[in-house]
């Protein structure tokens, strides 16, 4: 009897890994004072992608296979900074905050996370995988009309991050695959506070494109791989493990 074929991710996941080396850090702007960049040993790797673009899951494959191989790995994302996550949330779900008031709630939260996890983390010599990182909160940002020079110098305390992934889906797929989780559209991620339409579905999707759409432009200027999301999971899986490879081994 023929034995079955192993999966792609699987036959990925018997690969070796190389070491990480160690590179030259920088701030995308002023960064936070009386930080020794010289001492950051280990790595940090940055996911990002629309809700329903399957980025968690794949930060969670990711981190089984980099924890497999041995490597100390921490993962981050939005909205878990000790000192603003419970209040944002609390806000958010009054739906009437200003468009200054929650990019300025996003921005203390990576504030926080990146002082008091992420760069200890790396400090440390673990492996950071970032589930979104400053280039969400920008492109919402923009996208609800925010000054974008205002933007970037808010986020100029940012580490520039050794690789950055988008997970690039349409939003056609988006709204699909949203609904069949939740069964429900949220009301921020549709742009609803936005004025495009008052049904949601059509919001989401004219939301979703425009946070495309600056995805793009963010990309010429920060240089992030933008990835095919509309493929299999083990085929994005695959491909990512590949490039955080050649990231690793990157001196």
């Amino acid at each position: 009897m023929e034995k079955p074929k192993k999966s792609s991710a699987r036959r990925a996941n018997n690969r070796p890994i190389v070491i990480p080396q160690r590179t030259v850090r920088r701030f995308y702007g002023h960064g936070l004072p009386n930080v020794d960049l010289s001492r950051l040993a280990g790595r940090l790797i940055v996911v990002e992608g629309a809700d329903g673009s399957g980025r968690s899951t794949q930060i969670s494959m990711l981190m089984r296979w980099l924890e497999g191989a041995g490597h100390a790995t921490v993962q981050v994302g939005l909205k878990r900074s000790t000192l603003v996550s419970e209040e944002l949330d609390r806000a958010k779900r009054g739906n009437i905050l200003s468009r200054t008031t929650l990019s300025l709630f996003y921005a203390t939260d990576f504030a926080d996370q990146l002082e008091n996890s992420i760069l200890p983390a790396l400090k440390a010599g673990f492996i950071v995988l970032a589930d979104r990182y400053i280039y969400t909160l920008m492109a919402r940002d923009i996208v609800r009309g925010i000054d974008a020079k205002w933007l970037k110098n808010v986020y100029g305390i940012a580490l520039v991050p050794d690789a950055v992934f988008y997970l690039k889906v349409s939003p056609e797929i988006l709204v699909q695959r949203n609904f069949a989780k939740d069964f429900a559209l949220e009301y921020w991620e549709s742009g609803m506070d936005l004025g495009l339409s008052r049904d949601m579905f059509d919001s989401f999707i004219k939301y979703q494109g425009f946070i495309a759409q600056e995805f793009e432009r963010l990309q010429k200027t920060y240089e992030f791989s933008i990835i095919d999301g509309d493929r299999s999971l083990d085929e994005i899986n695959t491909d990512l493990q590949q490039k955080i490879e050649h990231v690793l081994a990157r001196k």
